[in-house]
Parts: C-alpha cells; structure tokens; sequence
C-alpha cells in the first residue's frame, strides 16, 4: 500500500508522510492471512538457507504482538505448519522488541547445551489493529515476517553479546488498551477504538533517540567490541528521523545504518529480521562482520544484540 493509496482515505499526502517518516509503500497481509502464515513462510526460507530439516527443530520462539489468537501460541500453530514434531514452541511478546529478545532467549539455550537447533520468527500483522482513520499510526506500520535458524558455531561467531531492558511506566504510551481480560471488548470499546494501537508518538520518539543509541553501545561494550569493529548496525524500522539522530548521537554516518522501511514501514517484531535477511542477501553482511542489532517497542522495551556473522558454508 503507497502513501498516494493511504492519501485516498486519510489526511496526509505521499510527500507529508515521507518526509516525516521515511516510508514510501508498506506491506498489508490478505484477508486469509494469519501471523502464523507470513511467519511459517519465513521460517522455510530460513530454514531452507540454513540447510535445517523439519526434524531437527528443536525449539521455535515466535515474537509477535499480533498473534493469530490469545491461545494456543503462534508459535505451536507454526509448529504443526511445519511439522516440527521435536520442537517444543512459545511465543515472546516486548512489542518491537520482540525479535531482539527472542534471540537473546535462543541464545542461551544453544550456550546452555539444552538445544542444538532453535527457530526465532518475528512475525506481524499489525494493520489489524491500527486505526486506519487516524493518519499519526495508520501511515507508519506494515505487515511482514522474518526468521533465523540458531545453532551452534565456531568461537568468536555468532551471538557475541545481548542487553536487554524495560519501563513499565512508559506502558501508557504504547498500547492497545482493550481486548484483554483487564478490559474485555464489548459494544462500548469498540465503539471507541479501544481495541486499536494507541500511540503518543512524540514519547516513544524521545524514548527511542536516547535508548536506541544507548543499549547498542553497552552490547557492544558487553562484546568488548567498540563502534570501530562494526560493519553495520541494523536498528528496529520505526522512523528515519529515528535513526538520523541516532546515528548523529552516535558520530557515526547514516551509511552505517541499513534502512529498508521506505519499502515496508514499521513491521513491529518483524522489521529486524527482515531487515537482516535483506542485508545478507545484498551481500552487506558477510562473513565474519560484526554486525548489530537493535530495537525499541512496547513496555517500553528495548534490546541489542551484537553477532559476528558465520557464513553457513564456511
């Protein structure tokens, strides 16, 4: 969906909502699709690119907030999809975040021993619970998925180091207040949209200048790595002016930094993942760079983690 298609039925014009946000196009799933769908497909083409069978899964972490139901987890759904009958599977939920910490969560089972082989999807389908008349969210997020096979590797590869954080306070800013057992929908909520995102955009911004930044150095730090060491850094798809200050906070060039949100929006749980499969595919990651990724999201949330990458055919 373009921005000249989301002026048709809302305020803002294509150039208003690019030069504010950095999008151009996001992805809306078709009416039959379900989380567990874009996220099982994601998952074979990772699984396929990692040369991993369905019997060797042993675990699937899904990171959504958009799940195909309150229970049974995405995850389990995913789980039968394809037929990984060894694996055990559950489902994170930290908003955009969410990706980031089901990596942190999948690392240490691999660190542990307890599992050789671990699925992580961040998946969304996120335009079903926007407000699609209200131009300050409907024009930002997009619906996607992305997946990463973990298994062991060599030393020095891989998963350096993880720092993950949270502030419940800052809940009230990023929310869907109604559709829980707190506040069950009815007639009323949904009258008043209660059961859509409810977002206070100028908060999660100042929220995410400073946070951003701030938990991708103390990974780094965590790696005894510095920003000298790092190829590229790939930070949760929220907003370009996001990541301009932070790159201005960081003294480093945007160039750093890989953007695809122009083409997606912001996909939620799935916009890292796909932005790190798009990085290796264009041949911006590649075998031993330092890579890292980092995000924002509900709770408040945030999290970084720092890779080496292992090219799976050395």
């Amino acid at each position: 969906m373009t921005n000249a298609m989301l002026s048709d039925t809302v305020t803002p014009e294509d150039d208003w909502i690019f030069s504010r946000t950095g999008i151009k196009e996001r992805h809306i799933a078709a009416d039959e699709q379900a989380p567990s769908d874009l996220g099982a497909a994601a998952a074979r083409k990772a699984m396929e690119m990692a040369g991993v069978a369905a019997g060797d899964v042993d675990l699937v972490i899904v990171a959504t907030g958009t799940g195909d139901m309150q229970f049974p987890a995405t995850a389990c759904i995913i789980q039968e999809l394809l037929q990984l009958k060894n694996a055990a599977a559950f489902d994170i939920s930290a908003g955009c975040t969410g990706f980031v910490y089901a990596l942190s969560v999948g690392r240490q089972f691999i660190a542990s021993g307890v599992y050789q082989t671990v699925l992580i999807i961040g998946t969304e389908v996120i335009s079903r619970v926007v407000d699609w008349d209200d131009p300050e969210t409907c024009i930002l997020f997009g619906d996607g998925a992305g997946a990463v096979v973990l298994q062991p590797t060599a030393p020095g590869y891989g998963l350096l180091a993880a720092k993950l954080g949270a502030d419940g306070s800052g809940g009230k800013h990023l929310l869907m207040p109604a559709g829980g057992t707190r506040l069950p929908n009815t007639p009323q909520t949904l009258a008043e949209k209660l059961n859509k995102l409810h977002m206070n955009g100028m908060e999660v911004f100042r929220f995410a200048v400073k946070t951003l930044p701030k938990v991708s150095l103390q990974a780094l730090a965590e790696a005894r790595l510095g920003l000298e060491d790092v190829s590229l850094i790939i930070p949760h798809q929220a907003n370009r002016h996001i990541i301009e200050t932070a790159a201005r906070r960081m003294d480093l060039p945007i160039e750093k930094f890989l953007l695809n949100l122009e083409r997606y929006g912001n996909m939620s749980a799935a916009s890292v993942p796909v932005a790190l499969c798009e990085a290796v595919e264009s041949g911006r990651v590649k075998h031993g760079d330092v890579v890292v990724l980092t995000a924002f999201g509900a709770g408040l949330t945030w999290g970084s983690v720092v890779l080496r990458w292992q090219d799976p055919a050395q």
